[in-house]
């Protein structure tokens, strides 16, 4: 087993910028790969990035992509996500994910843990 749980989210103008957390425990953390994904109201959950176990490899969604960095230190058992220039359009709760494989996965169900979740609310 793999418990994950994210920080970082708030309140953010348009414009700003963040960095979120995700912290895991149980099982060698540096051997999954991860990923972060988010969910506004009444939407589905989308894949935003992920990041091979070794942090070598990242893959992103269009609509991040230039925005966002995906990172992880094996050693502190934690992967980041860092946005700059939110965008209204970036209001979520953002949840971190872990899988296995080395090629990017992009759909949720290729996880195997999940974390609980930290909302992103960006402001005009």
């Amino acid at each position: 087993q793999v418990q994950l749980v994210e920080s970082g989210g708030g309140l953010v103008q348009t414009g700003g910028s963040l960095r979120l957390s995700c912290a895991a425990s149980g099982r060698t953390f540096s051997a999954y790969a991860a990923g972060w994904f988010r969910q506004a109201p009444g939407k589905e959950r989308e894949f935003v990035a992920w990041i091979d176990w070794a942090g070598g490899i990242t893959a992103y969604a269009d609509s991040v992509k230039g925005r966002a960095t995906i990172s992880r230190d094996n050693a502190e058992n934690t992967v980041y996500l860092r946005m700059n220039n939110l965008k209204s359009e970036d209001t979520a709760v953002y949840y971190c994910a872990a899988g296995v494989g080395g090629t990017p996965k992009r759909s949720a169900n290729e996880y195997r843990y999940w974390g609980q979740g930290t909302q992103v609310t960006v402001s005009a």
